[in-house]
């Protein structure tokens, strides 16, 4: 049974847009305005039609503006008085927007809605930026650290060489075929062809930042901003949601298997179950590869491997571009960018433009069907949405 047999109705996402993602001199207002303009217009929707605005950041004190759900009115005067409100679920912030944009179609409230997902992170200084994203931990929050988030993942990445083996040379052949990928994707905010043995040397180009996570194994600090006009107005065409899941896990790291990402499994599940596809039926997967080594266990977790064998398909090219099932053509988070609020709507960006032929250098032929999947912390939100070529 699919979104549309479940609910009566289909949603379509009309129009898109997205900036370049990287350290920028736009303000986070000319980042919200102008790719709320542009996916307007490729939408062939006026403003005065838009039912309601949801923008998805998590700003965490990062940027001064803690109250940013209107700017998207500045994209026009006909915007007045249209609903808008800030959505924010962490690193899953940009998902949980188009999501609560989908919920609002389905309910009948709406029948055309703006989805924005923006950050502006490089005014910041590291240390500010550092304590913001520590705020999404439920033990760190509130407390210094000289690794942030690169020190949880690297408990993560200790936790997967424990159970299966040293995966230090895998995450770098995982940040390899990322760097790769992102030369084709003119967003991506680190357009570098980093090859293995440079992923795998410690350098000083390539530092260790918490072992075993050198720097080309995590995402950098970006800014940016994408943009949805999602609708479900019978005569939309371009691409449509076959389904969609998010699940919540506990916060208190005692509470999870660090290598469970136990919410990222259900919510996977729950929209393949609404989608009625298979991964047989996936062209492409964008995933959440903050880290090298969530991109690995994630391999695993939704499925794409069995655990401890993700190395496997990585190495026998099954997941590069050119593979049965490629993950991350654009680099993902990895090599794309990680404005926060910005990812889990270019993700959707991303994979309307392959199910579109529109992608370029990234275009994976005969796309189909394409899963995103959004995570917020490590694995506590969780949001994953399954596309198809309307």
């Amino acid at each position: 049974m699919t979104l549309a047999e479940r609910f009566g109705a289909e949603v379509h996402i009309a129009g898109w847009s997205h900036t370049p993602f990287g350290k920028l001199e736009a303000s986070l207002e000319d980042l919200v305005v102008s790719v709320s303009r542009e996916a307007l217009a490729r939408a062939a929707v006026e403003p005065g039609e838009v039912d309601a605005i949801f923008l998805g950041q998590f700003n965490s004190g990062i940027h001064p503006l803690g109250f940013a759900s209107s700017l998207a009115l500045q994209a026009s005067d006909d915007l007045f008085g249209r609903p808008a409100t800030r959505v924010e679920n962490a690193c899953a912030s940009g998902s949980a927007a188009v999501h609560q944009g989908v919920a609002a179609l389905l309910a009948g409230t709406a029948r055309t809605v703006l989805v924005v997902g923006a950050e502006k992170m490089s005014q910041a200084s590291a240390e500010v930026v550092g304590a913001g994203l520590l705020g999404a931990d439920y033990e760190s929050a509130g407390s210094t650290s000289t690794t942030g988030f690169a020190g949880l993942f690297a408990e993560v990445a200790n936790a997967y060489s424990e159970r299966y083996g040293d995966c230090s040379d895998t995450l770098a052949a995982i940040a390899a075929k990322s760097h790769y990928n992102a030369l084709a994707n003119p967003f991506a905010h680190l357009r570098k062809d980093f090859d293995e043995e440079f992923c795998r040397t410690v350098s000083d180009r390539n530092p260790m930042v918490a072992s075993p996570l050198r720097r080309t194994d995590c995402s950098p600090v970006s800014d940016g901003a994408a943009a949805l006009v999602l609708t479900s107005a019978s005569t939309a065409s371009g691409v449509k949601f076959l389904g969609f899941g998010q699940a919540n896990d506990f916060l208190p790291a005692h509470k999870r298997d660090p290598l469970a990402f136990a919410g990222s499994e259900l919510a996977w599940h729950l929209a393949l179950e609404m989608s009625g596809v298979t991964l047989a039926d996936l062209s492409l997967v964008e995933l959440h590869d903050c880290f090298t080594i969530a991109e690995l266990n994630l391999y695993e977790v939704l499925g794409l491997a069995e655990r401890g064998k993700g190395a496997e398909m990585l190495a026998d090219g099954r997941l590069h571009r050119d593979g049965v099932l490629p993950v991350n053509p654009s680099g993902g988070l990895k090599s794309k960018g990680h404005p926060v609020g910005a990812t889990g709507v270019s993700q959707h960006v991303l994979a309307a433009m392959q199910l579109t032929g529109t992608a370029g250098g990234m275009q994976v032929p005969d796309a189909q069907v394409v899963a995103v999947h959004n995570m917020g912390g490590l694995a506590v939100a969780n949001h994953v949405s399954i596309l198809a070529g309307a």
